[in-house]
């Protein structure tokens, strides 16, 4: 009885589990999604690029969207046995709460092992590929940078603006250039063509322009120059557009485990803060461990009865997560801010659901209801006395 059970309840939640994956997914991916796709129509990157980027991306996102998927399951598919009775004839065999919670466990622990596997490994992996990628995307194809009929400002001291960009031969049409690198001049440059120029070693790219012209003005506005050119280069320096761009991990969430508490040592010996570090090091851990809190209140709010269960799994799931991650952004922020601990901080979530769920949980295995009632007698005689307060009249 207990195989059959344990196998009957993890079948009947491997479904909704996969579909919650793929639906929460999609949706937190959706806006970068679309940025991806921009890249290969207006920017010329090749498809397989892109691919490689949404690589990257994909772990911070499951590190997510696991433990959603995992209460999902869980709701949907014993609020089908409930709504279905399945759940009351159990009981009425005398198989208890208790007895349905292997097969929970079972998803419970691979979601967790999942999440912690993401969260240390993958996700600080994923970010620092993504990192190096977008750095050698910026370095190699400055033109992806450069939208056409816009005022692009993305180097330091320059205002690039062009009417058209040849992503297949890197090559702009109808250039205006404003230069104010130099303090003591400033010059605005007509360029009917430029083609960009990689410099891998210096981070640099230089834009040559073809047949124009170069109006200088000095500081002071008294004295206007105008020189004709047939090639003219500038040079686009990346260390501003790349900074922070560096080849070594800066950022926490790029660090795995061990280099994150190699990071914490050091920045403590040294005297240096830490509170960003702790606050990553605590999330590593409390975002797999929700999918145990997410367990606890998945399967006694699955089986309430009712013939609505089944539809409303979806909505429950939806609620629980929002209140999770509400707290768990909080904390998180408190914690960065050095407002609160940082351990109480991203284990807040944790502590508040894991709590409710403890007392949800064991008042469904005693069949009581989740959320506890009045007495019949005692909630007459409360609106007995409420009523003639309410009406305008003295209590009894």
């Amino acid at each position: 009885m207990g195989r059959i059970l344990y196998r009957y309840t993890l079948r009947e939640m491997m479904t909704p589990f996969l579909l919650g994956l793929g639906v929460f997914t999609f949706v937190l991916l959706l806006a970068r999604l679309l940025r991806l796709i921009e890249l290969v129509v207006n920017r010329g990157l090749p498809a397989t690029q892109v691919l490689r980027l949404f690589s990257y991306l994909l772990p911070a996102f499951l590190e997510v969207t696991v433990p959603m998927a995992m209460l999902l399951a869980i709701l949907v598919a014993f609020g089908r046995l409930s709504a279905d009775s399945e759940i009351t004839a159990l009981r009425s065999a005398g198989v208890s709460l208790y007895q349905l919670t292997p097969g929970v466990a079972t998803i419970v622990a691979a979601s967790t092992l999942v999440t912690l596997l993401l969260a240390t490994h993958a996700r600080p992996w994923g970010n620092h590929a993504m990192r190096l990628a977008l750095f050698e995307i910026a370095r190699t194809r400055a033109t992806a940078g450069i939208r056409p009929q816009v005022f692009n400002d993305e180097f330091d001291g320059l205002t690039i603006y062009t009417e058209r960009v040849d992503n297949t031969t890197d090559r702009l049409v109808h250039l205006l250039i404003a230069d104010q690198r130099d303090p003591n001049q400033q010059n605005t440059i007509f360029a009917a063509h430029g083609v960009l120029v990689s410099d891998p070693e210096r981070h640099a790219v230089t834009l040559r322009l073809e047949d124009g012209v170069i109006y200088t003005r000095d500081a002071s506005g008294r004295a206007e120059y105008r020189t004709e050119f047939e090639s003219y280069a500038v040079s686009l320096d990346l260390e501003a557009t790349l900074a922070g761009l560096s080849e070594e991990p800066e950022d926490p969430k790029e660090l795995t485990l061990p280099a994150l508490a190699a990071r914490i040592e050091s920045n403590r010996a040294n005297g240096l803060p830490v509170t960003r570090e702790l606050a990553e090091y605590h999330r590593k851990f409390a975002i797999p461990f929700a999918c145990v809190v997410f367990g606890l209140l998945g399967l006694p709010l699955g089986v309430q009865p009712g013939r609505a269960v089944k539809s409303r799994g979806f909505t429950v799931s939806v609620v629980v997560i929002f209140v999770y991650y509400i707290l768990l952004s909080v904390g998180q922020a408190l914690a960065e801010q050095d407002r609160m601990p940082a351990a109480l901080g991203l284990w807040l979530p944790n502590l508040v659901l894991g709590i409710a769920g403890l007392v949800i949980f064991h008042r469904a295995a005693r069949e009581r209801p989740v959320l506890p009632t009045l007495p019949t007698e005692r909630l007459r005689r409360l609106l007995r006395r409420v009523a003639p307060q309410l009406a305008g009249g003295p209590a009894a």
